[in-house]
């Protein structure tokens, strides 16, 4: 089989997810046929089961969720009143807002997004929330559109997985973080190698499968970017809902969904 190129996993991922910015969350013919979540229509249930609470998911601007990702990073990010907060992936904004409540009107939201539909739909979700804290920025997260040091948290939500280029998203992450800031990401992991298959097939690398790493891995470029206090934690219980978003696939028994947290050396 023939290795996918980094150019045709990233028109592949943009395409999927911009098909999801354009349906505004309504799976209409445009649906793509993979995208991080079940073929369910009810957002808030799906993201009940990734770990958000029923009052995160009404709180948010209606549009803003758009049932994608593979956990909560507010769960592990301890946000506080008065943060500078970066969201890799950004999607329709559900996270920012989530954030934007936490850090307060003293803090900053910062959402980074390469697909210009979503920036559109989160930028359109900030307007009818008022979120006066948070904006959103076209740009690939491998080449951050963000100045050096002036991020306290990074949160994100199954994203780092697409990138094939993951050490240069550490890179950057670590480049725009303050000293003794922190990152907190619920992303997808390997425990078992995937098949050929699945690892050269186009749709599973926009479904957050076959772009995954092992945790031995990860732990390797965080610690080599800089990074110390490493700590990823799989969650076994995520094959439960994995299992939906490549029926018949089994995908469920290669990648599980896990948190990541790490912490730029202080000065």
């Amino acid at each position: 089989m023939e290795k996918l190129s980094i150019n045709k996993i990233r028109e592949s991922v943009m395409e999927n997810y911009r098909n999801v910015a354009l349906s505004n969350g309504a799976l209409e013919n445009n649906e793509p046929e993979y995208c991080c979540t079940s073929k369910s229509n009810n957002y808030n249930n799906i993201s009940g089961n990734l770990g958000y609470s029923s009052e995160e998911c009404e709180i948010v601007p209606e549009g803003s969720n758009l049932g994608l990702g593979c956990g909560n990073p507010q769960a592990i990010a301890a946000l506080k009143q008065g943060e500078t907060v970066l969201d890799l992936g950004s999607g329709g904004g559900f996270d920012c807002f989530l954030a934007s409540k936490s850090v307060g009107d003293t803090g900053k939201v910062i959402g980074v997004d390469m697909t210009p539909e979503m920036i559109s739909l989160a930028r359109n979700n900030a307007k009818k929330g008022n979120y006066i804290n948070t904006e959103f920025r076209l740009g690939e997260i491998e080449h951050l559109p963000i100045a050096d040091s002036i991020i306290d948290v990074i949160i994100s939500n199954c994203v780092i997985n697409l990138s094939p280029e993951k050490e240069k998203v550490f890179a950057e992450a670590f480049r725009v973080l303050k000293p003794c800031g922190k990152l907190a990401i619920s992303d997808i992991v390997l425990f078992k190698p995937l098949t050929d298959d699945l690892i050269y097939d186009p749709s599973l690398f926009s479904g957050c499968v076959s772009g995954a790493s092992s945790i031995e891995e990860l732990k390797n470029i965080l610690n080599n970017s800089g990074f110390n206090k490493i700590k990823i934690e799989p969650k076994y219980k995520s094959r439960e809902f994995i299992k939906d978003w490549a029926p018949g696939k089994e995908v469920e028994n290669y990648v599980v969904s896990a948190t990541i947290e790490a912490v730029k050396k202080c000065n």
